[in-house]
């Protein structure tokens, strides 16, 4: 009899189409996992089963296990360790490291260095991302929480879909920002024209992200972002769609970047969860690195 294994399809995946799920959920490609839906291998998600190009939102997909088409293998990868306990970990992730292998990105990625310090996350959650709850994109440094149990990670993964975990972004932006509260309320689609970009879409996954106004200076202003969803590129796609882009973005912005920081001025500053066995709420937060930190200097604008 094959081995089956049953997950809870995790809020960044929500809406997607069945075979990506399972792509992403089986380790496999993506035309496996159209095979594996085609053929008689019974993947249901609630029990009912689905079709290549449906359209999932949420639930608990079942599948047969299959041999990963590429395991993880452990590598050090630098990254700082801000919490550790039996049940997760917070890491501070540095700009220049891809969260997880992906197309055109199979080694050194964050999660074949969790794998290498905390080997104990293998089998917990996604193959190729172990342990991990949410992402962050390549040249995006801060906060990411990593479970190191499926218990902790079955948790995590339902709180971050109820929106009881908080994150908080900052981000240096083109342009003075007028108002000092605002909401963007705009769904997210993938780009059709380049599969690696995503764009303001009719028909695409609802998102709203809400900023406040730090402060201006020198034609720039630095905000204080909280996602209400977490879509890819989320924070940079909206804040392009309002022509305020962030600064050092070489995929969503036109405008030229004043510092040659290369890397975009994003940083994951703050995390708050209820910790998922004991309940106790836990906050943390990650200095701006020392690059991000001494423009901010440079132009006099003070972070609150």
């Amino acid at each position: 009899m094959t081995d089956r294994r049953s997950v809870s399809i995790p809020a960044d995946l929500s809406g997607e189409r069945a075979d990506k799920i399972v792509a992403v959920l089986a380790g496999v490609s993506r035309q496996t996992a159209r095979q594996m839906i085609e053929s008689e291998a019974n993947v249901s998600v609630d029990g009912r089963p689905v079709a290549a190009d449906q359209r999932v939102d949420g639930g608990v997909l079942d599948f047969p296990i299959l041999p990963a088409e590429a395991g993880l293998v452990p590598e050090k990868v630098p990254f700082t360790v801000v919490f550790a306990d039996d049940d997760l970990v917070v890491v501070d992730k540095p700009a220049g490291v891809v969260v997880h292998p992906g197309a055109g990105q199979s080694g050194g990625t964050l999660a074949a260095g969790l794998l290498a310090r905390f080997p104990e996350i293998e089998g917990v959650g996604q193959p190729g991302r172990w342990g991990l709850i949410h992402r962050l994109d390549k040249e995006t440094s801060g906060l990411l929480l990593v479970a190191r149990n499926r218990a902790s990670y079955e948790r995590l993964v339902a709180d971050l879909a109820a929106r009881r975990i908080k994150r908080q972004y900052l981000a240096l932006v083109h342009g003075e920002m007028a108002m000092p509260t605002g909401s963007i309320d705009a769904p997210i689609g993938r780009d059709p024209t380049n599969p690696t970009r995503q764009r303001i879409a009719s028909d695409g996954r609802p998102a709203r992200t809400h900023y406040r106004l730090v402060g201006t200076a020198a034609g720039l202003s630095l905000l204080e972002l909280t996602l209400e969803t977490g879509r890819t590129h989320q924070i940079r796609v909206h804040l392009a769609a309002i022509d305020h882009p962030v600064v050092g973005d070489r995929t969503y912005s036109r405008k030229p970047d004043p510092f040659s920081i290369r890397r975009q001025f994003l940083h994951a500053r703050k995390l708050e969860l209820l910790h998922p066995v004991t309940g106790q709420g836990l906050a943390f937060e990650a200095p701006l690195p020392p690059v991000l930190a001494g423009i901010l200097q440079r132009i006099g604008i003070l972070q609150t």
